[in-house]
């Protein structure tokens, strides 16, 4: 069997311009921009004949023989392409996939293996591989996904570009996998096609559904929400179709349902796991035709409009277990946006928390407040089950605490997120005390958690007196306790009342 060096060797001059100076096939694309690339394998060989390649094609390559250096320079240096064996001296290739495209560059990956299966290929494509290729490779399996590439990036620039003007209102954030939805986003807003955001509760499904809208040709007609968990079994013919005067009882008029309100404009099916599935096939039909019958009436009525449905279930789990149809799916997932949880970027809670700020103060015209250090860590270190949403609320919840105060702490956050905030400093400080221990600098002391927690009280009233200057009424504003509790906890940690 001939090597891939041989096969590399053997036909670079495929890629060579004639004498005409035209591709010497007439398939082959030439390669109009520089791309940068980082080659992970552990084969020197390979690494040598895939730079020389490279480096004759007028790309950038670099190579790294091992798991940890091909993530280091991932992360330190933005590629467009990488190159990622699956065996390596320290471990999988397809371990590091998912935190490579995950980087700020975001770039694409091109599994190539000696030892590939289709396991590795089905987990390789989910965790979001370009391609998946066995060793040896011929060039045009090697050199036509590397053209692809470099050409699909050069549309996403231009796109990204155009996601400028993009009008998102109340989305914030700026990390790699909100700019990845945004750029979904304006590829939704310049088609009509039918668009399936699929989230957990409080990722913003509704917001996305709207910039959408508002950045599509249809932004000055009607967003129209459908509310699929609230629909009422007996009538929602009705409240879809609507219904002519005298179709039942109490019908004493005719009236437009929501498929109707739609027209020229956007039906938003919210949580659309939830559509009763006897009225899956109706409105399948109304989809694929968009025309629908009201209740009561002989003729039917025609509907131009365009459908983004969203919701927090997994619909084809729900297709396999006989609750969606799956013709259904197929029409509604034309185009998937998949929102992340907040937890998977974090690096935006802290922007999404500064906006909401204040939209907070402007909402009940209050002075700006200031953010503690403290009370920015303690945000980063929960994991926000509610996601946007409850980090919101949270935010609410402290400017009513901190009503008196200028900056807000810790303690004007709910309870449940200060207890992951400690324990999370504790974890902090065991991880250290372990590192310490590991490397041979174990420190003379860890205090136990009980003294660790005093420790952390004691600091909180002397700040917290300090910063009402011995205002008693301020102080107990501020930290929500009683007069009597507040002097107690003062008098244990022998803070005076006076100056």
């Amino acid at each position: 069997m001939i090597n891939l060096e041989e096969k590399l060797t053997n036909s670079f001059s495929m890629l060579q311009p004639s004498e005409n100076n035209q591709p010497a096939t007439s398939n082959q694309q030439p390669v109009t921009r520089m791309a940068k690339i980082l080659i992970i394998d552990d084969d020197l060989k390979i690494c040598k004949m895939l730079l020389k390649l490279f480096s004759q094609m007028g790309h950038d390559a670099v190579c790294r023989n091992t798991l940890t250096g091909g993530l280091k320079e991932a992360t330190s240096n933005p590629y467009d392409i990488v190159l990622l064996d699956v065996q390596l001296p320290d471990g999988s290739g397809l371990d590091i996939l998912p935190k490579i495209r995950k980087t700020r560059a975001s770039p694409d990956v091109i599994i190539l293996t000696g030892f590939g299966d289709a396991d590795g290929a089905e987990i390789a494509v989910k965790y979001g591989a370009w391609d998946y290729i066995q060793k040896p490779v011929s060039l045009k399996a090697l050199t036509l996904p590397l053209q692809r590439i470099i050409q699909y990036r050069e549309e996403l620039k231009k796109a990204r570009q155009s996601t400028v003007a993009l009008k998102l209102d109340s989305i914030v954030g700026s990390s790699a996998r909100m700019r990845s939805c945004y750029d979904l986003v304006a590829q939704a807003a310049s088609s009509s096609t039918n668009v399936l955001i699929i989230g957990e509760t409080g990722t913003g499904k509704e917001l996305f559904s709207r910039a959408i809208h508002k950045n599509s040709s249809r932004s000055d007609n009607g967003f129209v929400v459908v509310d699929c968990a609230a629909l009422p079994e007996t009538l929602v013919g009705s409240v879809l179709f609507g219904h002519i005067k005298g179709a039942f009882t109490g019908a004493e008029s005719a009236q437009d349902g929501l498929v109707k309100q739609a027209h020229g404009g956007t039906l938003f099916l919210d949580e659309v796991g939830e559509l009763p599935f006897s009225v899956q096939k109706i409105f399948l039909r109304v989809l694929q035709e968009q025309r629908f019958r009201p209740v009561g009436d002989k003729d039917e009525v025609k509907s131009n409009f365009r459908v983004i449905a969203a919701t927090n279930r997994n619909l084809d789990e729900m297709v396999k277990s006989g609750q969606f149809r799956k013709d259904l799916l197929y029409r509604l997932k034309a185009l998937a946006i998949n929102l992340p949880p907040l937890r998977e970027h974090p690096k935006d809670i802290i922007d999404i928390a500064l906006f909401h700020a204040i939209k907070c103060c402007e909402r009940n015209q209050i002075g700006s407040k200031g953010f503690s250090p403290e009370f920015l860590e303690a945000l980063k270190s929960y994991n926000w089950p509610g996601n946007v949403r409850e980090l919101v609320n949270s935010l609410e919840t402290a400017f009513i605490a901190a009503e008196y105060a200028h900056n807000l702490l810790p303690v004007h956050l709910p309870e449940h997120i200060r207890i992951k905030a400690v324990r999370a400093s504790f974890e902090n400080q065991t991880e250290s005390f372990a590192d310490s221990k590991k490397n041979g600098t174990v420190p003379v002391a860890l205090p136990s958690f009980r003294e660790f927690i005093e420790s952390a009280e004691c600091k909180y009233f002397h700040n917290l007196i300090s910063h009402t200057q011995r205002n008693i009424k301020a102080s107990c504003n501020i930290s929500g306790l009683s007069r009597s509790r507040l002097y107690g906890l003062m008098k244990k940690h022998n803070i005076s009342r006076k100056f």
